[in-house]
């Protein structure tokens, strides 16, 4: 499948869960096996429509910030997808080596969730606060909605991650220790933590275009440096 289709399909627009994941649906579809682009998509795919699936009639106690949080964040990855050449270096890692057959299904994954919510994540949240006029603040209602979707992620991800590997070593039968030192050093919940600590940040540095500019490449650079270490050729 070309660029340019994956482009068009990240062009749909979405302003609902159900919408993102129908996108995503479409791009685990288009994408070949062969690209470790899929293995991201599918892992984002799952927990997002775990998410969908256990927040349905959830009682939020802010019921308009935190769904409009997960469209912003989303749209992030299709705009990455829309324009891979313009994306930040913590993508790049990723699309540099997705043709790589020497990098398993895992780590193509992890590396995605590793730009997605080190770099993208702090963003999104100033970008739905600034829309819906709501700080991120700790110990607020929408920080309480935010730590609720880590016992869902954390559900959901480890049987993901699990059938990315095994599907794979089983197929080459590897020693599993290498991938299993992959997996420990991803934590979503630390993840999430450190990226609303970043987002409060970025929050009171918004308007000011030099610090903005030192944050953006400061977390940038952190995020490639770990994604290249998460994507080391283990095959």
């Amino acid at each position: 499948m070309s660029d340019e289709t994956l482009a068009q399909i990240a062009s749909t627009p979405v302003s609902t869960i159900d919408d993102v994941i129908a996108v995503m649906r479409q791009i685990d579809n288009a994408l070949p096996d062969t690209d470790g682009l899929k293995w991201f998509n599918l892992l984002y795919l799952k927990v997002t429509e775990a998410i969908g699936a256990a927040t349905a009639g959830h009682a939020w106690n802010d019921p308009v910030w935190l769904p409009r949080l997960d469209v912003v964040f989303a749209e992030m990855y299709f705009a990455v997808l829309r324009d891979p050449v313009s994306a930040p270096r913590s993508w790049q890692v990723l699309f540099n080596a997705r043709n790589s057959p020497r990098i398993m299904r895992v780590q193509f994954a992890i590396c995605g969730m590793n730009a997605h919510i080190n770099h993208d994540l702090q963003f999104a949240l100033v970008q739905t606060g600034s829309e819906l006029g709501i700080a991120p603040r700790s110990d607020s209602p929408q920080h309480r909605d935010y730590e609720f979707i880590n016992g869902i992620l954390e559900a959901v991800e480890p049987g993901v991650k699990e059938f990315l590997a095994t599907g794979i070593i089983g197929q080459i039968d590897q020693d599993l220790g290498r991938i299993d030192d992959i997996i420990a050093l991803w934590g979503t919940r630390k993840a999430r933590a450190t990226a609303w600590g970043y987002g409060q940040i970025f929050w009171h540095i918004r308007n000011n275009s030099l610090l903005r500019k030192i944050q953006l490449d400061s977390v940038d650079n952190i995020t490639s440096a770990f994604g290249r270490g998460l994507i080391i050729p283990v095959l």
